[in-house]
């Protein structure tokens, strides 16, 4: 085996492990995301992490954020502008990836 095949089987699986992070990562950001949107409308509980699961799935609608936003700005309607929605799903994000890597 070369080096030049271990370099590549290194970069594959470097790869593959960033993109299994970013996916961690924005799946977490969603249920702050569907969480914080949740006691916007007033539901607590079971009712709140129900929600913060379909907002979630909504992630995989199509590929990129914006099922997410569509979804929850449709769902708060007034409680929420744009801009505050997709200042929380950045901050969220942020927090999230800081999240992972710091062990609980």
């Amino acid at each position: 085996m070369s080096t030049f095949d271990d370099r590549e089987r290194a970069f594959e699986s470097k790869y593959a492990h960033d993109a299994e992070m970013q996916f961690k990562a924005v799946a977490r950001r969603n249920k702050r995301l569907g969480l914080w949107a949740a006691g916007l409308l007033g539901k607590t509980g079971a009712d709140a992490e129900t929600y913060a699961s379909e907002v979630i799935r909504a992630d995989f609608e199509e590929a990129g954020h914006e099922d997410v936003f569509r979804k929850v700005a449709a769902d708060l309607g007034g409680h929420a502008d744009e801009a505050t929605i997709r200042a929380k799903m950045a901050e969220f994000l942020i927090e999230a990836k800081a999240e992972m890597v710091q062990p609980d």
